[in-house]
């Protein structure tokens, strides 16, 4: 029952595709705010403009949430899922 609690407790940043930012903006703001290195932001700008969407960083609600605001500011398009 403890890892279905621990489980429960994990959520996703997802940032979605948008028209607007470039690969490099995108990358750059993954690494400064997400803390990536640069392949991991790569890979997740890569699979944003090709599905549509990526799962760019995991945690607490209230980890996710600076992060999501932080993404937000920066006129990125996010969401954190359960």
């Amino acid at each position: 029952m403890k890892q279905a609690e621990t489980k429960s407790k994990t959520y996703k940043l997802m940032l979605s595709n948008d028209d607007i930012h470039t690969f490099e903006y995108v990358i750059k703001s993954l690494m400064k705010i997400c803390g990536h290195t640069q392949e991991q932001a790569e890979q997740c700008a890569y699979l944003v403009h090709h599905t549509g969407k990526c799962d760019v960083k995991r945690g607490s609600l209230k980890e996710l949430t600076a992060v999501h605001t932080a993404l937000c500011k920066l006129q990125l398009t996010a969401r954190i899922e359960k």
